[in-house]
């Protein structure tokens, strides 16, 4: 699926989510956990998130994987994807079709664990649909995503469907973070209702046909504090051949940063909701986690007499180029 996705160029990212940040998802969604009752990818494309569970819990997902993807081809990869991973027919349930429109999974959720890496800012029925106002999943926030948006349609979902006490982890285009509007409406619904619990920022060039930095949003309906983490993992990487990867150290600095919840300079913020709430519901990390000044530091006194010896170098310059001249003009 890797080899596939990197000579699809573009298109491939539809396909495949690279290992590394599967794995930092389901890891995300399982901490504190020793089993799930059913993990859930409403875009699943060929499933490559859905299985990370089977490396993250061997034995913890109890009642299987479900998931949803609208691309016929890629929805059949999925199905094929799973029996090459060993995961019996009766353990998975994945569904063709659209998701926001007409979900399949009704009678199977609430999902304790939810992973997603839907596409970014792609077009989706919006207001033009009279009903999808009243479709329970949307109706909370009191307004739909923006029709050329559909991002947080699909978070709004994702929340709708996840336990009391699961954990959703979404890959999120970063301008869901901080886009007036529609998008702004729904994030103060988020955060007012406190199911925000960590927003990351991942490194740029992560995913295959999109070179900016995406980011992750994690989701909660039983959070014990009204404060958002952020983390800034944007220089957690490694350059390896035309894209970046989060090894297996950057993976755990990013997990252990989620679970202590503590403020870091310059690496993770614990910002609280009043915050948050008057600076018009911007969770971009940038916002709240300050970058560290990587700048040589300057030393203003030895600069001065550098510039003061050059000064005085200059004058006794001209003063012998005046000398020369004289003696030419003279010999003339």
């Amino acid at each position: 699926m890797q080899m596939y996705a990197s000579s699809a160029g573009k298109s491939g990212g539809e396909y495949y989510t690279p290992q590394e940040v599967s794995e930092l998802l389901a890891r995300i969604t399982v901490v504190g956990k020793t089993e799930v009752n059913k993990v859930y990818d409403p875009a699943c494309g060929s499933g490559s998130l859905l299985l990370k569970f089977k490396k993250v819990l061997p034995d913890g997902v109890r009642l299987g994987y479900f998931g949803q993807e609208i691309n016929l081809t890629t929805y059949n990869l999925c199905r094929i994807n799973m029996f090459l991973h060993d995961i019996p027919y009766e353990k998975f349930d994945v569904a063709h079709g659209d998701t926001l429109i007409e979900p399949y999974h009704w009678d199977d959720e609430p999902f304790k664990a939810i992973v997603s890496n839907p596409p970014y800012s792609t077009r989706w029925e919006g207001d033009s649909n009279p009903l999808l106002i009243n479709d329970e999943r949307y109706a909370p926030a009191g307004v739909l995503a923006p029709k050329s948006k559909a991002d947080l349609a699909f978070t709004m979902h994702m929340l709708s469907w996840l336990a009391v006490n699961g954990t959703a982890a979404i890959v999120e285009f970063p301008g869901v973070l901080y886009r007036g509007g529609a998008e702004q409406k729904i994030r103060k619904y988020l955060i007012d209702n406190n199911y925000v619990d960590t927003v990351i920022q991942l490194p740029p060039d992560l995913f295959f046909g999109v070179t900016i930095a995406t980011c992750i949003i994690v989701l909660k309906k039983s959070k014990t504090d009204n404060q958002v983490l952020f983390i800034d993992a944007s220089a957690e990487f490694t350059r390896q051949g035309n894209k970046n990867k989060l090894a297996a150290d950057h993976q755990a600095k990013i997990l252990e940063a989620f679970t202590r919840r503590e403020a870091v300079d310059h690496f993770t913020a614990l910002v609280d909701y009043e915050t948050i709430r008057d600076n018009n519901y911007n969770i971009a990390v940038s916002s709240y986690v300050e970058a560290e000044d990587t700048r040589e530091a300057t030393d203003i006194k030895a600069l001065n007499a550098e510039i003061a010896r050059m000064v005085a170098r200059q004058a006794e310059l001209r003063t012998q180029i005046d000398a020369i001249v004289a003696d030419l003009e003279d010999g003339a």
